[in-house]
C-alpha cells in the first residue's frame, strides 16, 4: 500500500516463519533498500539493514541479547530504539513499526523515502 506523505503505508518484509526466534533476516524494500528483521524470543522488531556507521549489511552481524552488533568495526544496537551502545557508530539505526498479519511481517512508514541513517 502507498500513499502520500503524512500518510502510513504497509510494506511486506517476509513471512513470519522465515525468521525463528533468535535469528534475523534481511529483506529489501522500495527498489533496493534494505530493512532487517530480528526476531527476539517470538517479538519481532525492524530496523534499517545497514550500519549506520559505515555501509555494512547488519546480517552479517551477531544479536546479544536485546542488541545486535555490526561485523565490520563492532559498533552494537539497542534493537527497541536503534541508540547506538558502542562506538564508532554515533548515528542511531531507523527503527520501523512492525505489524505481523495473517503469518507475515510487515513495517508501517510513513508515505515517502523509507527512513535510513547513513
Amino acid at each position: 500500500m502507498t500513499g502520500a506523505a503524512g500518510s502510513l503505508r504497509r510494506l511486506d518484509l517476509c513471512a513470519a516463519d522465515e525468521v525463528p526466534p533468535g535469528t534475523m533476516k534481511l529483506c529489501e524494500v522500495d527498489d533496493g533498500e534494505l530493512v532487517l528483521v530480528v526476531n527476539l524470543a517470538g517479538r519481532f522488531h525492524a530496523t534499517q539493514g545497514i550500519c549506520s556507521h559505515q555501509y555494512f549489511e547488519l546480517d552479517k552481524g551477531f544479536l546479544t541479547g536485546d542488541s545486535i552488533t555490526c561485523a565490520l568495526h563492532l559498533s552494537r544496537f539497542e534493537l527497541a530504539t536503534g541508540e547506538p551502545l558502542d562506538p564508532p557508530a554515533e548515528l542511531p539505526l531507523a527503527i520501523y513499526a512492525v505489524v505481523v498479519e495473517a503469518g507475515r511481517v510487515l513495517i508501517e512508514v510513513p508515505g515517502g523515502p523509507l527512513e535510513v541513517n547513513r
